[in-house]
């Protein structure tokens, strides 16, 4: 399944979407890159089977933290369920994207009309090479998720080095994601 463009959204929709703000469980508090301390960018909000997905990664100083690492501390993903609410976001930091963009899924192998900003499932089609993520609970192998484009503009694009690709991948039994990028 294709994610594409669909035109703008509220910064707080419950739907798919880039930008905008965090929905998760209240008490959440907004995540910080390990690497520069400082607060990470917010770039997803993705429903998955049982829950929704919240991707961050660092852009308080691209290129110097490790954000395109799974493993870095320089982007966070988290699996959330339950009753969503806001996250409040920082006063300081790279904290979110110009716009938020919503994404609807669309049948792979059909011509949509419009950009295509990302996958749903199946499986991820890596530009580098298999960096599949083991789940930091279990040790298991993690499940391919979706993917995301950059962005079809300045305004809506992530920091995924010019022409790159984000991954995200979860683990349903222990309720972990994960996140990377390659170019």
């Amino acid at each position: 399944m294709l994610l594409v463009h669909d035109g703008e959204s509220a910064p707080d929709a419950p739907g798919w979407r880039t930008g905008g703000v965090p929905l998760a469980p209240g008490g959440i508090v907004w995540p910080v890159c390990r690497e520069c301390g400082g607060a990470m960018q917010f770039l997803a909000h993705l429903p998955v089977d049982g829950g929704v997905v919240a991707v961050f990664f660092c852009q308080n100083d691209p290129g110097m933290c490790d954000d395109w690492d799974a493993g870095s501390g320089a982007n966070q993903a988290f699996l959330f369920t339950g009753d969503l609410t806001p996250v409040t976001v920082p006063a300081e930091g790279e904290t979110r994207l110009r716009a938020v963009t919503a994404l609807r899924p669309h049948p792979a192998g059909t011509a949509p009309g419009v950009p295509v900003l990302g996958q749903l499932g199946g499986a991820p089609e890596w530009l580098q090479g298999d960096e599949t993520p083991a789940c930091t609970s279990c040790a298991a192998r993690m499940v391919f998720a979706a993917s995301l484009a950059e962005g079809h503009d300045f305004a809506t694009a992530a920091n995924f080095g010019g022409g790159g690709r984000g991954y995200l991948f979860t683990c349903r039994p222990c309720a972990e994601a994960a996140f990377l990028w390659q170019r």
